[in-house]
């Protein structure tokens, strides 16, 4: 065999080197980019976040609470967000703290859409998709059955609100530091140059403070300012005045963004960066994905995966799983965001680097570190809310160490994989269905409940109820169907006797498909019309012209005729 030349040797191996600090910078744009959308969240719907928890009456209704956390952190795109509130609710008095568990937990759930909507730009390819589906969805179905065992529990006996509340009366609370903010420092100075926002806004009216409803969200001049003497030559503006306020040259450190002294509203301002953050992360995510697979493939793809799917040699099998628990919550604690740890996984669960069952314990400890972040966050609070923003951290934590006792330690009690793999299969087949998953699990679902929890306990509890039971017969006859059916009557034994509709999806991806091709059908003809009319326009002009150049020549030979 011939030896290839050395040129040929070494270009792949500069063409990897490039690539990796071109990963590296897709990476932080992609970070950026999640701290955008979130920011474009707030702007359009901050507001009305915080006039949601305004409504005191209704966030005494666990399940509304519930939902309220859901659309919340949905709305703002942020559960530190909607969780800073809700301490501030509480350590005013305006919320106790068993109103406050059910929010936070479903600010849980809210936080999880983010990777979800990540998993959604490798729908593409099949394969890819179903493997990145069902590893961003292994968090929401988590999040999912945690809350269904303990908001009950929680209901009847005050778990977690006892134990927060035991762990709060032992320690001896006295105000830290500041809770480290490592990945921020890394990218402020790109999201500061773009947007700053007044974050306060929304507590305040969530708090009940009308006086700033028509304040905006994004920083601006003048509100909070250094005021410069300076002489009238040196002075940037015309006048010598600044264009908001009276005084002479008014600045302010640091406050230098793109909507600075932007007229628009924070709707529009909101709407502008959504779309743009929107284009910026899916870009990235699409370009990092290929470049992930041009680098991870061959052997290194090969190596990598043996290094982090493999397990511990027996009888330290089960040690592989709790050790990838605290890598999970560690860098969580690192990158201050379980939402960005999360996204930052998925597309590696897409290309098959990372297996589901092993992001599943990943997932798991990023739930663990967001709560130790705020758990740090709550001990640096000023002296009066000191207790209550600590216990409320504490439920925080208690939640989803709880989940993690419920669903994790005995392996035939990890639904979540199983639940998260079926939504995988079900998604790669129908692709629509995870758009149909997100609008179904974030939006509507948790409207609807929360209308019913509007209407009063009579209504919720008469349709809510009946929906319950029959939820839990039909999963209780799919579990006897697989398992045990002759326990069951003949006629139960499968879902034979139901129309079609109500067992398999086809149904509705025979009308969607219809549809498609039924536009695509019209814009067809419309096409063909068009370029029927085009032409038929063009053979008009093409006979006018010839027979306005026939009735020239005519008229020149008779000219000519004539002369003659």
């Amino acid at each position: 065999m011939e030896t290839p030349p050395k040129a040929q040797r070494v270009k792949p191996v500069v063409s990897g080197l490039c690539k990796v600090p071109l990963l590296f910078l897709l990476l932080y744009l992609f970070v950026c980019s999640l701290d955008i959308l979130s920011s474009a969240f707030q702007l359009a719907g901050g507001k009305v976040a915080g006039d949601i928890f305004q409504k005191n009456a209704i966030l005494s209704n666990p399940v509304a609470g519930l939902v309220v956390g859901i659309l919340v952190t949905v709305l703002v795109q942020s559960s530190s967000t909607s969780t800073s509130i809700i301490v501030s609710l509480v350590s005013s008095g305006l919320l106790d703290v068993q109103s406050a568990i059910p929010i936070i937990m479903g600010s849980n759930i809210g936080t999880s859409v983010t990777n979800t909507i990540v998993a959604l730009m490798q729908a593409g390819e099949r394969d890819e998709f179903e493997r990145a589906f069902a590893g961003a969805t292994v968090h929401d179905c988590f999040n999912w059955l945690s809350v269904l065992v303990l908001l009950p529990l929680e209901a009847v006996s005050g778990l977690l609100r006892q134990l927060s509340q035991a762990v709060v009366d032992t320690l001896q609370l006295s105000t830290g530091e500041e809770a480290p903010e490592l990945l921020k420092v890394i990218t402020e100075p790109l999201t500061k140059m773009i947007i700053q926002l007044d974050q306060s806004v929304i507590t305040a009216i969530a708090t009940g403070d009308q006086s700033v409803r028509n304040k905006s969200l994004v920083k601006q001049w003048c509100q909070t300012t250094t005021f410069v003497l300076v002489s009238l030559q040196n002075c940037p503006r015309p006048g010598g005045l600044c264009a908001s306020c009276s005084c002479i040259r008014c600045t302010k450190v640091g406050l230098v963004h793109l909507f600075v002294d932007c007229s628009l509203s924070d709707l529009a301002i909101g709407l502008i960066l959504l779309a743009c953050s929107l284009v910026v992360m899916c870009s990235c995510l699409i370009l990092l994905v290929k470049l992930l697979n041009s680098l991870l493939k061959g052997q290194l793809a090969s190596a990598i995966n043996k290094v982090v799917n493999t397990d511990f040699p027996f009888p330290f099998t089960w040690l592989a799983g709790y050790l990838a628990v605290l890598v999970g919550a560690g860098m969580t604690v690192l990158v201050q965001s379980s939402s960005v740890f999360t996204s930052a996984i998925t597309p590696l669960v897409g290309i098959g680097v990372i297996s589901i069952e092993r992001a599943y314990p990943l997932t798991l400890g990023s739930n663990l570190g967001t709560t130790t972040t705020a758990t740090l966050a709550a001990l640096a609070s000023p002296g009066d809310k000191l207790v209550a923003a600590t216990q409320v951290a504490l439920c925080h934590f208690f939640f989803n160490l709880l989940g993690i006792l419920l669903w994790y330690p005995i392996p035939a009690t990890r639904l979540p994989i199983r639940m998260a793999c079926a939504l995988g299969k079900r998604t790669a087949r129908y692709r629509w269905f995870a758009v149909l998953y997100l609008l179904l699990c974030f939006l509507l679902l948790p409207s609807l409940v929360f209308a019913l929890s509007m209407a009063g306990w009579k209504v919720m509890t008469g349709i809510g109820v009946p929906v319950i039971m029959v939820t839990i017969s039909a999963a209780t006859v799919n579990m006897l169907q697989a398992r045990r059916p002759g326990c069951l009557p003949l006629r139960l034994q499968n879902w034979d006797f139901l129309p079609v509709w109500m067992t398999s999806l086809q149904p509705l991806d025979d009308l969607i498909t219809r549809a498609i091709l039924l536009c695509r059908q019209w814009r067809g003809k419309y096409h063909n019309t068009a370029t029927n009319m085009y032409s038929e326009n063009n053979i008009f002009n093409l006979a006018a012209q010839s027979s306005i150049n026939m009735n020239l020549n005519n008229q020149g030979a008779l000219l000519s005729s004539t002369q003659l």
